[in-house]
């Protein structure tokens, strides 16, 4: 009975799992951001570190596992290879945000979205493979400026030119790690980046409600594969439970064959309740057209210092050559990017018997990114502070879970030369399952 009972419980959790890949792949083809920034290049690029780094400044160079617990760092492959239970992530995340301007009031927005889903394995004592689906970009924005217009006889009004756009880019990837020696591990990814971002330029004459205004649609797809690469390298001397972890990624994109597609419509509005008629005209619609967008090499080095089951300390540096960015044979004048994140865990206690909070971790961390993106000659900066908690569940014979929770709050942007500034709170619920799924019984 009780091994029929263990079948039933194994069964269950597959079936859980197919259906929770198959919610993620319908949600994750939604945008959940609001932000005029992610206008440039494929939108706001998003971190492929999961809560447990993210509340940590969003370091994953050095990370390997976390005490007892099997983690799954996609931010570095070479990690995999430090895997010996099955184990599972997914995670949601929550953003608020409030837009400042000059002269203008705030404008807030929240959004609230699948963060991850990843799933890992031992394949012997040396390796792991993970496999698993992440966002690796996401475009929403909508802004308006009044321009200047001359009218016939001599007048001047206004009209709206109105920017918005949608969309996003996920990441399917495959990875194994191997142990080379007892101090060195290699890894890799391999991706497919897929989806679609859609641009639309409208111009409206809000004077006039009979005016024919006019709008420009562009829809690009992308469908490419890349390659993330890393190494982790590990210094201890013999017998000591405190180590350090060095830490490299490379990842590779390459160029990405796009197809793009522009269509423009005639269209009337009413100003009072904001809605639209009909295309008036029939919308002209060109044939598709290929399109190679050059996206730049990214670099992260870093390291960790651990003491088992009690301190973490990290930072990594990352770097791409943004200014190198093409869509076809234009240069998008984006500039090159580079960020710094630093960040800790403590844990009390991991041995205590009569207080909880002694078993928690706690985290910390700090980044700074200088985004690709400069407008009127000002490069766009961003700052944040993180924190969050690794709250462990019962453990049984077979199984080790925690639920993690990280908590971002920073600022992008400035109000300066007419700008946008961005203040955010991203808020992130993570699950990490460790189990032996693939354990065959010993008794039949």
């Amino acid at each position: 009975m009780k091994l029929s009972t263990n079948k039933m419980i194994k069964t269950f959790k597959y079936i859980t799992l197919i259906n929770i890949l198959f919610t993620t792949l319908v949600t994750f083809g939604q945008a959940n951001t609001s932000t005029p920034y992610s206008e440039f290049g494929l939108g706001d690029l998003k971190s492929s570190t999961f809560q447990q780094g993210r509340a940590m400044g969003g370091i994953s160079m050095g990370l390997r596992k976390s005490g007892a617990y099997n983690m799954i760092n996609v931010g570095n492959p070479a990690s995999y290879s430090s895997i010996i239970l099955t184990a599972f992530d997914i995670g949601i995340n929550a953003n608020a945000q409030q837009l400042n301007r000059t002269n203008f009031s705030a404008e807030n927005s929240f959004n609230v979205g699948l963060s991850h889903l990843a799933f890992a394995m031992p394949v012997s004592k040396k390796s792991a493979l993970s496999f698993g689906l992440l966002p690796y970009s996401e475009m929403g924005y909508n802004y308006t400026k009044m321009l200047p217009k001359s009218n016939l006889d001599g007048s001047i009004s206004t009209y709206n030119k109105i920017s918005a756009g949608d969309g996003s880019v996920s990441k399917v990837y495959l990875g194994y790690g191997y142990l080379i020696t007892p101090n060195l591990s290699l890894g890799v990814n391999l991706a497919y980046l897929t989806g679609s971002l859609k641009k639309y330029n409208s111009e409206e004459l809000p004077e006039d409600p009979q005016f024919l205004n006019s709008r420009v649609q562009t829809t690009t797809s992308i469908g490419i594969p890349s390659v993330d690469y890393g190494v982790q390298y590990t210094i201890a001397n013999p017998g000591s439970k405190a180590k350090i972890i060095i830490g490299y990624t490379g990842n590779w994109v390459g160029e990405i064959n796009t197809t793009t597609i522009k269509t423009t419509s005639l269209y009337r509005k009413d100003y009072i309740t904001d809605n639209e008629s009909e295309s008036v005209n029939t919308p002209y619609s060109p044939e598709e057209e290929p399109t190679t967008w050059n996206v730049p090499m990214t670099h992260t080095l870093g390291f960790a210092y651990e003491k088992f089951n009690k301190l973490l300390l990290g930072a990594d540096v990352s770097y791409s050559h943004w200014s190198n960015f093409r869509e076809g044979n234009v240069n998008s004048e984006l500039s090159d990017r580079y960020s710094i994140a630093a960040g800790g865990q403590i844990t009390p206690d991991i041995n205590a018997l009569t207080s909880y909070f002694k078993l928690v971790d706690y985290r910390f961390g700090v980044k700074y990114d200088k985004t690709f993106i400069t407008i009127n000659n000002q490069n766009i900066h961003q700052y944040a502070i993180t924190f969050g908690l690794g709250l462990p569940l019962r453990p049984n014979r077979l199984a080790l879970h925690k639920i993690n929770f990280s908590t971002e709050i920073g600022k992008r942007g400035t109000t300066n030369n007419n700008l946008i500034s961005e203040n955010y709170i991203n808020f992130s619920l993570g699950f990490t399952m460790n189990d032996k799924w693939f354990i065959k019984s010993k008794f039949d």
